[in-house]
């Protein structure tokens, strides 16, 4: 039924949040479709980055009712890996399943990693 899943997050800035899921996170540019909205290539995962102009901007750039997660193989050489970038980590949590670490991106949406054990 389905064949891919993207999500869409609003920014702030534009190219200040392409910049860290690019060059920070080292994800791929997908593509542009106009000076507002461009899609970030995750594995499994296009993100949509949208600006949206005037008081819609300022009411929608953060948004704390969903956060993006990203699976890795080494969570301490990840979290290594983006400290080294400037990220600052925070709510590391270690259950029976998964280890988590939380961060944001420059608008402040929640992302995460997470490691099975």
């Amino acid at each position: 039924m389905f064949t891919s899943a993207n999500v869409t997050v609003t920014v702030a800035d534009l190219k200040k949040t392409v910049q860290f899921y690019t060059e920070t996170l080292g994800l791929k540019l997908q593509g542009e479709m106009d000076d507002h909205f461009v899609q970030i290539e995750a594995p499994g995962l296009t993100i949509g980055l949208l600006h949206l102009t005037g008081e819609r901007n300022a009411q929608s750039a953060k948004s704390e009712s969903m956060s993006i997660g990203f699976v890795v193989q080494d969570l301490e050489a990840a979290i290594k890996t983006l400290k080294s970038h400037g990220v600052k980590f925070h709510d590391y949590v270690e259950g029976k399943a998964a280890q988590v670490v939380h961060f944001n991106d420059p608008d402040g949406n929640t992302l995460y990693l997470v490691s099975d054990h």
